[in-house]
């Protein structure tokens, strides 16, 4: 696998310009999808409330989500390296205040505003775009899996090292050190945004068009909208775990640390699904790979509700579950390629990720509430199951094109 992936990234400059998204996006995305092991520190020393909290944690959900496409257009338009530096400079604003400003509105500003809008200005939309029109066409499949397998990695990392962090620091220390995390991740953009794009012939028609008719086709074709429609679960689903798993695993009497491995071990297991994932885009049409994603996740959190709820049911289930986590990104962003042309890929790409949030809205914010008023998630992981199944189904129809093969 790795040997394949070196060969389609040999390319002058692919593997520089992969390298170097994947980096911002594993210093992103370590720090974002941490933010779950926050809850309970912020909950015991504040009158804020679980509710609260995760109502905040779900507005922050939307708003990375909203930001994809702002920030996608701001790319497109003027180009990716303002937009990420700009990111990383609201993560680091929004941690640094979150300890001066901790009330409800407090924390909506800072955990729903401006970390998220920061991490969705330095996010898959602006990078994958950017990296997608400065490789060859034949190296992108595979670069966006190293991407994304750099989100992976970097929960990986982040999990249990904003774990210990917590309990060596306490909380607000911990935030501290996300702080500086995000501003280490400057330097790369130069890295990334220093090479010039590639100009060639459009393999697509809308590569060619003007914005406003390649947008508003977009949004009048059926294909992308099942594409959001699967999409949509994909964020409710990652959302709720990432929110509410450490709740999930204190309420079995399991200690916080089986909660931040299994964080960690989901990281672990998607970096290899990532580059899978990223193979696979080059071989199969996305819909099928999207397919066998979403219904093995449907069927993973089906056995997980049999299992006695054990650290090793915590560590197997987040290596299944982790094997797609965010693997669904680059089979996703192919089809929005394929449909609609690289020109504006990041920002169609961003509305798709808009999509995604929304159902991380939800997924946060109904697991605050149902922990709040039933005592456990049951109810949800059975909505997060039929959504998995309903999410493979919609895959299916959309219209594809074949894979060109050598």
């Amino acid at each position: 696998m790795f040997g394949n992936i070196r060969k389609a990234l040999s390319a002058p400059h692919a593997m520089a310009v992969t390298l170097a998204a994947a980096g911002i996006l594993l210093l992103n995305m370590g720090s974002r999808q941490s933010l779950g092991l926050f809850i309970g520190p912020i909950n015991s020393v504040s009158e804020i409330g679980i509710v609260a909290i995760s109502l905040a944690m779900a507005i922050g959900q939307f708003c990375w989500g909203l930001a994809q496409p702002f920030a996608g257009f701001l790319s497109d338009r003027f180009g990716p390296a303002r937009v990420l530096a700009g990111g990383f400079l609201l993560i680091a604003l929004g941690c640094i205040l979150t300890p001066y400003l901790l009330t409800d509105m407090g924390l909506v500003i800072t955990f729903g505003l401006l970390t998220a809008i920061g991490s969705g200005f330095s996010s898959f939309s602006v990078l994958i775009g950017a990296a997608a029109q400065r490789i060859p066409a034949e190296a992108r499949g595979p670069a966006s899996g190293v991407i994304n397998a750099g989100a992976s990695l970097g929960q990986f990392i982040g999990a249990p090292i904003y774990q210990g962090l917590i309990q060596l620091f306490g909380w607000v220390g911990a935030l501290w050190g996300m702080a500086i995390v995000s501003l280490a991740g400057l330097p790369l953009i130069r890295r990334l945004t220093g090479i010039k794009t590639i100009h060639t012939h459009p393999q697509n028609l809308s590569d060619s068009d003007p914005f406003g008719k390649t947008i508003c086709g977009a949004f009048a074709n059926p294909n992308y909208f099942l594409l959001n429609l699967g999409f949509f679960t994909c964020g409710f689903h990652i959302a709720l775990l990432v929110t509410h798993l450490p709740g999930e695993v204190s309420l079995c009497g399991l200690p916080a640390s089986v909660a931040s491995w299994s964080l960690a071990i989901i990281g672990l297991s998607n970096v290899f699904g990532s580059l899978y994932a990223g193979q696979c885009v080059a071989r199969y049409r996305s819909k099928y790979i999207l397919f066998a994603m979403y219904a093995s996740r449907a069927m993973l959190i089906l056995a997980y509700m049999l299992l006695p709820k054990t650290e090793w049911t915590y560590y197997i289930f987040a290596v299944g579950l982790g094997f797609t986590w965010l693997a669904t990104v680059p089979p996703t962003a192919a089809i929005v390629g394929k449909l609609f042309g690289l020109r504006y890929l990041a920002t169609l790409f961003g509305v798709s990720m808009l999509s995604h949030q929304v159902g991380a809205f939800f997924g946060a914010y109904l697991g605050g509430l149902a922990m709040a008023e039933i005592g456990n998630l049951d109810v949800m992981w059975y909505a997060d199951m039929a959504l998995a199944g309903f999410a493979a189904l919609v895959n299916l129809p959309i219209r594809e094109a074949a894979v060109k093969t050598a």
